[in-house]
């Protein structure tokens, strides 16, 4: 079994680890004790799928993506932005 990779700042932490599937998968947890609103909880969650797509790589990896309360009251190109990081960052370390 794989070892899970961990990328984390102050809005999001994000698990990987590879895939058994031919493409990468992710998950998300908006708990709400990080975000109060469904409102907000909904806004992470679409920014996460944007990011994922956008970062999506030829490389099957499963990922988790955990939001932390200061994200709830974030501008979305700030979330986005350090989601991108994330998987820039996690699809880096498996490949090397």
């Amino acid at each position: 079994m794989a070892e899970a990779s961990r990328s984390a700042d102050r809005y999001f932490t994000v698990l990987s680890r590879a895939g058994s599937r031919g493409a990468s998968r992710l998950g998300l947890a908006v708990a709400k004790k990080a975000a109060r609103r469904a409102v907000d909880r909904n806004r992470i969650k679409r920014l996460a799928r944007e990011a994922f797509r956008r970062c999506a790589a030829s490389e099957s990896l499963d990922f988790v993506v955990f939001a932390r309360p200061p994200a709830a009251s974030q501008p979305a190109a700030v979330l986005r932005a350090s989601l991108e990081r994330h998987f820039v960052q996690l699809y880096a370390r498996q490949s090397s």
